[in-house]
């Protein structure tokens, strides 16, 4: 079953069993998909439908740290629902183990040396680890190992 199947689906169920947050985040998350293909023209397909929900995820977790630093635990707890809502449709995370591994085979792929070749890794990577893995933490470690 496609994503946006399994989200029209589980958005059904939600209304039937009277879940109204988790109905909202659903809403949210097929809204976003519906926002892009409409001012794209397009019919979004799975890497591109994580990466809406990969940018929604990325969203909710720098409010979350806003939301903390003002003292609004309230509203962080909130965002942290809809983060436990949206990873649900993501695959699962890499290992420690597998990102190294990945960024490794990266690394040699592109003949990557330096910092200068950082942009043709991330691209590989982006591809690679697509909704699987924090690309900020990605990005981390590829600077560490080329710097």
């Amino acid at each position: 079953m496609s994503l946006k199947a399994r989200l029209i689906e589980d958005m059904k169920n939600a209304m039937r069993s009277g879940d109204k947050p988790r109905l909202g985040v659903i809403r949210l998350i097929n809204a976003a998909i519906k926002q892009r293909e409409v001012d794209e023209r397009i019919e979004l397909d799975e890497p591109q439908v994580l990466a809406v929900l990969e940018k929604m995820l990325k969203q909710r977790r720098d409010s979350v740290s806003q939301y903390e630093a003002a003292g609004r635990e309230d509203l962080a707890e909130v965002e942290r629902f809809e983060i436990g809502v949206i990873e649900t449709y993501l695959p699962a995370p890499l290992s420690e183990a597998e990102l190294s591994a990945l960024i490794d085979v990266a690394i040699t792929e592109t003949g990557a040396e330096s910092m200068r070749d950082m942009g043709k890794v991330m691209a590989l990577l982006k591809d690679r680890a697509a909704g699987r893995a924090d690309m900020s933490e990605v990005s981390k470690q590829l600077k560490q190992r080329l710097g």
